[in-house]
């Protein structure tokens, strides 16, 4: 475990440790989950039965072609490093294939652990902001408490209340959010856009929505091109579809690395240092230039 200090720079350290690394995954996301056949899915799949494009070096075969094979919900997916936690760290390396009386105890563990990570992350954030000093204790606390979970047998993982935990690291994101955002952060979308949870196809081109409270809310296939989101709480938005393209999204809190790939934009759109443009953004702007 990392031991935290009041040094905040070693949160770049956590981070690293927070991201997935599929080279040193079993493919724990492309057997354990389920997924039905949608818009983001090409065909249904059973939770412990491993994907077709899966491979016997736990590769995708289709990765470079996700997308357009119908696999934007792959895209969009994070294990913030649950898989090499779970593959590497819990299991020492011993695969499900290999080890198959543990295989389905692996797979109702990486979800969890899936959790907890997703936990971390958020944690990890908010103690890089000089706002939250109030609660850095708190948050560091909290953030240890998570980490204790996970280090536990697979046995005793299997029996944590994920729910009540959730609740805990809750209240102090929440928090965070009062702390960090702007006082006057009261925006108002419009007559049209009065604060909803539901964007849907909305129309917020331009849009000045810094510093709102838009935790949970869904902007599928919303037009956010141009939008002013910095330092705007975007915990558990859907922006799938979402076209971010010079959507300015620098300081804003909670935002994740799915979250982005699971939305459209360009090399214009601003994000939080921790994220990257998605290659997707990039190739699609490849294309329509020779086109």
């Amino acid at each position: 475990m990392v031991v935290l200090s009041n040094k905040l720079e070693i949160n770049n350290e956590i981070r690293d440790n927070l991201r997935s690394d599929c080279s040193s995954c079993f493919g724990l996301c492309c057997v354990a989950l389920p997924y039905a056949q949608s818009a983001d899915f090409a065909f249904n799949k059973d939770g412990g039965t491993p994907c077709r494009h899966l491979q016997p070096n736990y590769s995708c075969s289709i990765h470079k072609n996700l997308i357009t094979t119908g696999f934007k919900g792959c895209v969009g997916y994070e294990c913030f490093g649950a898989g090499q936690r779970v593959s590497q760290v819990i299991y020492i390396g011993n695969d499900w294939r290999a080890n198959k009386t543990r295989a389905k105890e692996m797979f109702e563990v990486f979800p969890i652990v899936q959790q907890l990570h997703e936990m971390l992350w958020y944690l990890s954030e908010a103690l890089q902001f000089q706002a939250t000093k109030p609660i850095h204790n708190d948050l560091k606390i909290s953030f240890e408490e998570t980490e204790s979970l996970i280090k536990q047998s697979p046995e005793d993982i299997l029996k944590i209340d994920v729910h009540e935990h959730r609740m805990k690291v809750k209240d102090l994101l929440v928090r965070t959010s009062e702390l960090v955002r702007p006082k006057t952060s009261n925006k108002k979308l419009g007559k049209k856009f009065k604060r909803s949870s539901d964007y849907i196809g909305a129309n917020l081109r331009r849009a000045n929505l810094r510093g709102a409270n838009l935790k949970g809310a869904l902007f599928i296939a919303a037009d956010l091109r141009d939008a002013d989101l910095r330092l705007t709480d975007l915990i558990g938005a859907d922006f799938r579809d979402a076209d971010l393209s010079g959507a300015d999204l620098t300081g804003s809190i909670f935002l994740t690395q799915a979250q982005v790939n699971a939305a459209k934009g360009n090399v214009h759109t601003k994000l939080p240092s921790a994220l990257a443009i998605p290659e997707h953004w990039v190739k699609g702007r490849a294309q329509e230039l020779v086109q």
